[in-house]
């Protein structure tokens, strides 16, 4: 909200300069905006050194360590966003596009009466997202776009244009795109999942094991054992990221893991051989994806290095909190767990834990201080 929010080297260092320099690998032309061309930059301080807060900073170092014990990390990125159609008689001034019950995994104008997702899938594809699937999703003008699976960094670098693109070509339509956590009360939320693996030099696939009972390697056991071990710090971003969770959601609600299981926080796919992998189900659409990544692939490889067994698998329901521990309920619960998380801080960097505790807190001591529609509703009249 345009605040100035006090970090070290901040405004107590007279907010000084940082230097954007541009990865030249990423450089893409914009297919709906002829003549102009996208690239990502790297940000580092005045003195050269890389600046510590910086997200894709933050998943380069986590990669590397990674890399060190568990060959690279492949990631596939599924988003779900809603689209939302200019009103006169909403309050918000937004209503959900396309209104009407029941279009869940259709295709076409039924759902999607302007035909917004096949124009968009088309301009996503000239952009080079690799764009492998699209579907609408449960609620009315809501949507979820699949993007292939790569190497991390690449994975992140597409996941973090695809949101721009999605929101950008909205607008230019008349239209707003939200990757909002949970912006109804009266639907579902939207998720960010993570499909996540690893290989080695050779391109040999670690998380298989057609001799194991289930088909998964030690490797793979150990880094569901490190992401349950360390999911409350795997901290969703925003205070309304958590009213997305609850029983009976499809998003996770306590810690555990599952073959094919939708109810866990970390589901493993049925493939197996070289399609073996994690789907973590704990991030949801709001978060950045260099980020949930990040923290994905630092509970992974704690896990891995520390040999950590996961334990059984859920079986059936997996809602049932006498069977598992809950996931914290609020964005003050995660802060709290990350800053008492000393590995996982250790693995992301001080200085980026730092701020980001910094920037969230400050993010909660404002919500605390705001009048909701709810409270007025709640007590104006009765109190």
């Amino acid at each position: 909200m345009g605040d100035v929010v006090d970090i070290e080297g901040g405004l107590a260092a007279g907010l000084p300069d940082i230097v954007a320099y541009p990865d030249i690998e990423t450089i893409k032309t914009v297919p709906w905006e002829p003549g102009v061309a996208h690239v990502i930059a790297d940000v580092f301080n005045p003195d050269g050194s890389p600046s510590a807060e910086s997200p894709r900073y933050v998943l380069k170092q986590v990669i590397e360590k990674f890399s060190s014990i568990a060959g690279t990390p492949i990631c596939g990125p599924e988003l779900e966003f809603y689209l939302l159609e200019e009103s006169d008689t909403n309050d918000s001034g937004w209503a959900r596009y396309g209104e009407s019950p029941g279009n869940v995994y259709v295709s076409g104008l039924r759902g999607d009466p302007e035909n917004v997702l096949l124009a968009s899938l088309r301009q996503l594809g000239a952009y080079d997202l690799d764009v492998i699937a699209a579907n609408h999703e449960f609620s009315s003008g809501q949507f979820e776009i699949n993007l292939w699976h790569s190497d991390a960094l690449d994975a992140c670098d597409r996941a973090f244009r695809f949101k721009a693109a999605v929101k950008e070509m909205a607008r230019a339509g008349g239209k707003l795109a939200t990757f909002m956590a949970k912006p109804f009360n009266d639907e579902g939320g939207s998720g960010f999942h993570l499909h996540f693996s690893t290989q080695d030099a050779a391109g040999n696939h670690l998380f298989g094991d057609p001799n194991s009972h289930n088909g998964l390697s030690a490797v793979a056991h150990h880094a569901i054992g490190g992401i349950l071990k360390h999911a409350p710090a795997l901290a969703n971003p925003t205070i309304n990221s958590y009213k997305r969770f609850g029983p009976d959601t499809l998003a996770p609600w306590l810690i555990d893991w599952g073959l094919d299981n939708r109810s866990a926080i970390v589901r493993i796919p049925p493939e197996r051989g070289s399609a073996s992998r994690l789907e973590l189900r704990l991030g949801d659409a709001s978060a950045n994806p260099y980020l949930l990544t990040a923290v994905t692939l630092a509970a992974a490889y704690l896990g891995i290095k520390n040999e950590i067994d996961p334990g059984p698998a859920l079986e059936g329901y997996g809602y049932d909190p006498e069977r598992s521990p809950k996931l914290p309920s609020s964005l003050c619960e995660a802060l709290d767990a990350l800053e008492a998380d000393s590995e996982m801080r250790e693995v992301l960097g001080e200085g980026f834990v730092t701020t980001f505790l910094a920037y969230k807190r400050h993010e909660i001591e404002r919500f605390n201080a705001f009048i909701t529609d709810w409270e007025f509703r709640e007590y104006t009249y009765h109190l």
